[in-house]
């Protein structure tokens, strides 16, 4: 496994008088996909957005690139390259899918000044972004929603990736879409932090894998070595893969 990129320690969150993580251990190696699996209310998504500096973590420490950003706040967050897909896509539905993008590239005043070169290689990945371009967003389907929503995270350079569920809902072959898009980007040295509920996407993707349960990570290692044993699959998830 690859030096980690990211690094959460001994992490505790509380929402109101709600005490939701319970000291989360997680590492993203540099590189890889990770997984981050669970049932529902395991505290996956509360995991993102204490990452991202949208609800603060109470205790521990969070490490990008060995530099503590614990306390780092969502824009100073993206701007060390980090970039976050939540699971409602947050879609700007008046705007069209041009202006969607433009938002996210910060180094643009205008669509004009985009990178044609990097657009160009999202075109390629997410076809349905080009075709679209002059469209409000709103009107688009569920999927192509939420390849915008991956397009627009990614139209700069970034180092890491964090995804919620981005097959909610998808179609088979919308899905196999974006499972070819996300091993693109890992081609390019992108690291990317996935929540996924499909298994066929996570066993498509998955370098390492950790399980949630109850607020902690009760399982981490090897994506392989998970789908390999059925009974450990039951005992972390209640299923088999």
């Amino acid at each position: 496994m690859s030096r980690p990129l990211l690094q959460l320690q001994g992490v505790h969150t509380h929402i109101g008088v709600y005490h939701i993580l319970h000291g989360v251990d997680l590492q993203v190696p540099e590189g890889q996909v990770t997984l981050l699996l669970g049932r529902n209310g395991a505290g996956k998504t509360t995991t993102l957005r204490t990452l991202m500096g949208l609800w603060p973590a109470s205790q521990g420490q969070l490490l990008f690139d060995g530099e503590d950003i614990t306390q780092a706040d969502t824009p100073s967050l993206a701007q060390r390259g980090i970039a976050y897909v939540p699971e409602t896509m947050g879609i700007f539905s008046d705007l069209t899918v041009e202006e969607n993008m433009l938002l996210a590239a910060r180094q643009a005043q205008r669509a004009a000044q985009m990178d044609r070169q990097r657009l160009a290689w999202i075109f390629e990945l997410f076809p349905a972004v080009e075709k679209f371009w002059r469209h409000p967003a709103g009107k688009l389907s569920g999927g192509q929603k939420q390849m915008l929503a991956v397009a627009r995270a990614i139209v700069e350079p970034r180092r890491l990736l964090v995804v919620d569920e981005p097959s909610k809902g998808l179609a088979p072959a919308i899905i196999d879409n974006m499972i070819e898009a996300f091993l693109k980007l890992k081609a390019t040295g992108v690291t990317v932090l996935l929540v996924e509920q499909n298994l066929h996407m996570a066993q498509s993707l998955g370098d390492q894998v950790a399980v949630m349960d109850d607020g902690r990570v009760v399982h981490s290692g090897r994506m392989a070595d998970l789908s390999a044993d059925e009974g450990l699959q039951r005992r972390l998830l209640g299923l088999a893969l």
